[in-house]
């Protein structure tokens, strides 16, 4: 079956290379083919756009003649035209002299008129003025007899309101009059203020106290809430220390860190206590020590959950291991306590050997993982060292005979032999700490709490405090309003008969003083009539004036109108003529335009031609001299169109279409031959791997037919003697053929799944499962399950019950002693350094006891006889 194996493997490599072969080749044909396809109208197209190629280069070879015969005709019209032209120039100059010199006579006429004009016209602008002048004089004198009546009107007025304000005044004064003849005498309100003054003295000096003990108060808080925050900051601080703990927990065991939420929400379904994973329950008290701690306690036991009662435990692996399908460990911490067990050896004994303390010593924890760590890992009976203990450890072995040793950088392993009594040691390197780095001081934390509740007490009193001074406070103020509302009452009460006679005395020096401003209204009325009259007598001199003005200028205006319409007279004529004149130099300059751009057009009509010409036989590879179009190309010239438009229109569609097949080249047509050519040695090749496969598939099938089913049937055997084995021991289990796919031959292998509780199903062999002991049984079994299949003159078991309970031991050893016992199997040597009392053996077994070591009596001095006489007297 080996053999089998091995050839079903090798074919099943070459089936696979072979199969990848054949893929790679199969799609490069494909693509080859879709390439190939797509070049093939490539080419066609590439043939398309060579005929309109050749179409574009016959018509660009008749282009120049057409145009150079459309050119020289052109040439023969234009030097006509030229002819034409001359002669028209010619007669229209004798036609249009004796008008210029009519309209030179007209200018001469009107130069003196026009310079007379601008005189009069200086005259009357200089009249204008004048008369502007004087009518601004007049405004001035109207707005000065204005102002005179403006002024006595503001007389009247002024008068008006003084009578007005002194009888306001006089009735004003007899109201107060009035009212300070109410007013009686205020003489007693003296005593009344100097006892409210007293009052609010005493009432200020009570406020201040108060305001001074609120301040005090609130000092005390500012100071209470500053530690108040500086204690949250430090618990925060702890807070994120944890958190940075569980963070690590997260980063590295993703499945504990889902475990941990879990059980932080439904820990109520727990009978007993269930405490989070060691690594975060552990607090080191000095980070320097985690390395010691983290190399003696495993890291699946840091992550592990530990419990108060096995039922808890057991919940919690079905729901987070069988139910969520996470990956957790859990241990049981044990029934009776060990967390408070005293060493083997006092610590003073060996501080010689400069050991510091023991490993309990060096971090706090819960008392039940204490007491798991003191059980299993001996954690109160290991001590820790230094470089002294390092220097002289083989003194400290020696003589301390401690069975671990922990140094500075280094742990230290001692073992004694059984046989021999001879003392074995290991030492290993300590790994650096991941987990343990951050520690929290659980005294610290506890002492911050009570701080907290102590300083938060007190700002709460002091609130209270300040609360009872306020209310206090409020009453003064109250207080104070009243009285100062009561010695304003009196003020003003007092002070309201001296404001009377202050206001009365004030109105009568102001009446006084408006009786004294008389205003003498006849006398003003004078003065302003004599004012108006003379103003009224310089008016009329100025009237005088500016008729004079007004005269001179309408005689000005007379004479100019006459000279301006004889001006006009002469301007219409002259206006005519040029009209007439302009007409005529219109058609003169457009003749004299028209010979110019005649000859301009002659000339460059001569050089096209020339060009055309030249241009024409270059293209047609014509010797020169030579003005014929050759024999070769007037046949096919005869087929193309015979003007320019029709040879542009043509050329314009054949460029069109030619560009229309774009990005097309002449090597397109030899990839496209050269493609062919790959595709059908590609088709060859494909067909000879698939011919090759196919042989390769058939081997495989007769291989696969002579190996699977015999180790399907071997494979059943065992799985049959490995059931049996297993319900011996009321338990359950399991060998099959495992394979997640049947053609991958070297992904075999055997699958064991076991069971040994009958809550449980069958899980697969695996660490995460099973304790140690429990897949030392398993493996034992399956060894045996082996044995009848293969033939061998003695097997040899070394200590396969170390690791074991006693209940799996007692199991293990009969089944092992059934087994050995029939007459069909080898001789077995079953090598232990210890047995359970009370176990059955039979009667095909030896029981060899090997004595051995310094302290054993020597063989010559052992009496077999004494000893077994002694024990049957002893079994009596």
């Amino acid at each position: 079956m080996y053999n089998f194996h091995c050839e079903l493997k090798s074919f099943r490599n070459k089936e696979r290379d072979l199969e990848n072969v054949c893929k790679e080749k199969a799609s490069f044909l494909k693509k080859a083919i879709q390439r190939n396809e797509r070049n093939k109208h490539d080419v066609e197209r590439y043939q398309k756009k060579k005929r309109h190629l050749e179409h574009i280069q016959l018509l660009e070879k008749k282009k120049p003649w057409v145009e150079y015969e459309m050119a020289r005709k052109e040439c023969e019209q234009v030097k006509k035209e030229r002819e034409e032209a001359k002669k028209t120039l010619k007669e229209l100059k004798e036609q249009r002299a004796p008008m210029l010199r009519k309209i030179q006579n007209i200018e001469n006429r009107l130069q003196p008129i026009h310079d007379q004009i601008k005189q009069m016209a200086a005259d009357i602008r200089e009249a204008t003025q004048k008369c502007k002048h004087k009518q601004d004089q007049l405004d001035n004198k109207n707005r000065q007899i204005e102002d005179i009546k403006q002024s006595v009107s503001l007389k009247q007025a002024e008068e008006a309101d003084r009578q007005k304000r002194m009888a306001n005044t006089r009735h004003l004064i007899s109201d107060l009059q009035a009212q300070l003849q109410l007013c009686g005498n205020n003489d007693d309100l003296g005593p009344r203020l100097d006892e409210l003054h007293g009052q609010l003295r005493a009432n200020q000096e009570e406020r201040g106290r108060l305001e001074a003990e609120r301040a005090d108060l609130r000092r005390q808080r500012d100071r209470d809430m500053a530690e108040l925050r500086l204690l949250q900051n430090r618990m925060r601080s702890l807070e994120d220390m944890m958190n940075r703990k569980e963070e690590k927990l997260r980063s590295r065991f993703s499945d504990t860190h889902k475990a941990l939420l879990w059980l932080r929400q439904n820990k109520q379904i727990f009978q007993g206590k269930a405490y989070e994973p060691m690594m975060l329950e552990i607090r080191v008290r000095d980070t320097r020590n985690s390395k010691y701690i983290e190399s003696h306690i495993p890291v699946n036991d840091l992550r592990a959950f530990v419990f108060q009662k096995p039922e808890d435990m057991e919940k919690f692996m079905v729901e987070v291991r069988d139910k969520q399908g996470l990956g957790v460990n859990a241990v049981i911490a044990p029934s009776e306590s060990h967390a408070s067990k005293p060493p083997s050896r006092p610590l003073e004994s060996l501080r010689r050997f400069g050991l510091f303390s023991y490993l309990r010593e060096l971090f706090d924890a819960p008392e039940e993982i204490m007491s798991y760590l003191c059980y299993q890992y001996r954690v109160n009976d290991v001590p820790v060292g230094t470089q002294q203990t390092k220097n002289m450890i083989d003194t400290v072995i020696r003589e301390s005979q401690l069975r671990m040793i922990y140094t500075e950088d280094a742990k230290y392993t001692v073992k004694k032999s059984s046989y021999s009594n001879n003392v074995i040691s290991s030492n290993s390197s300590l790994r650096p700490p991941q987990f343990l780095t951050v520690t929290i001081d659980a005294e610290e934390r506890r002492q911050l709490e009570e701080q907290l509740r102590a300083v938060e007490a007190r700002v709460k009193d002091i609130d209270v405090q300040v609360e009872s001074l306020q209310e206090r406070l409020g009453r003064l103020d109250h207080r104070d309003n009243e009285l100062r509302a009561q010695k304003k009452e009196l003020s003003d009460l007092k002070g309201k008969r001296r404001q009377l006679e202050q206001k009365i005395s004030t109105k009568q020096d102001s009446l006084r003083q408006m009786e004294q401003s008389v205003v003498d209204l006849q006398r003003v009325e004078r003065d302003s009539q004599q004012k108006i009259s003379l103003v009224h007598g310089q008016k009329v001199a100025i009237v005088q004036e500016f008729m004079q003005h007004m005269k001179r200028r309408a005689t000005l205006s007379r004479e100019k109108v006459c000279l301006v319409l004889e001006t006009v007279a002469l301007t219409a004529e002259k206006n005519k003529l040029e009209s007439d004149c302009r007409d005529g130099t219109a058609e003169l300059r457009a003749v004299e335009q028209a010979c110019a751009d005649l000859d301009r057009r002659k000339s460059s009509l001569m050089m096209t031609c020339k060009s055309l010409i030249q241009r024409a036989s270059e293209i047609c590879n014509m010797r020169p001299g030579e003005g014929a179009v050759p024999p070769e190309l007037h046949d096919a010239f005869s087929m193309l169109p015979n003007t320019l438009e029709d040879i542009e229109a043509m050329l314009n569609e054949e460029r069109t279409r030619a560009e229309l097949f774009t990005g097309i080249s002449e090597t397109v047509v030899e990839e496209y031959n050269r493609r062919e050519q790959e595709i059908k040695n590609l088709e060859k090749e494909l067909e000879e791997k698939k011919n090759a496969l196919d042989t390769y598939r058939q081997n495989i099938s007769e291989v696969k037919e002579r190996w699977l089913n015999p180790l399907r049937q071997l494979v059943e055997q065992i799985n049959e003697r490995f059931s049996d084995f297993f319900r011996s021991m009321q338990c359950a289990g399991e060998v099959d053929l495992h394979t997640e796919n049947e053609e991958e031959y070297d992904k075999y292998g055997i699958r064991i799944r076991v069971k040994f509780r009958n809550s449980t199903q069958l899980h697969e062999l695996t660490p995460h499962h099973q304790s140690g002991g429990e897949r030392s049984v398993s493996t034992m079994l399956y060894l045996m399950a082996l044995q009848e299949l293969n033939l061998c003159p003695f097997r040899v078991v070394d200590e396969i019950n170390q690791g074991m309970d006693p209940v799996n031991e007692r199991r293990v050893f009969d089944i092992v002693v059934r087994t050995a016992c029939k007459g069909i199997t080898s001789q077995y040597f079953f090598i232990t350094p210890k047995l359970l009392q009370n176990l059955q053996y039979a009667k095909g077994m030896q029981v060899l006891c090997v004595h051995n070591g310094p302290h054993m009596l020597p063989p010559s001095d052992w009496n077999a006889d004494a000893f077994l006489r002694r024990r049957a007297r002893q079994g009596k």
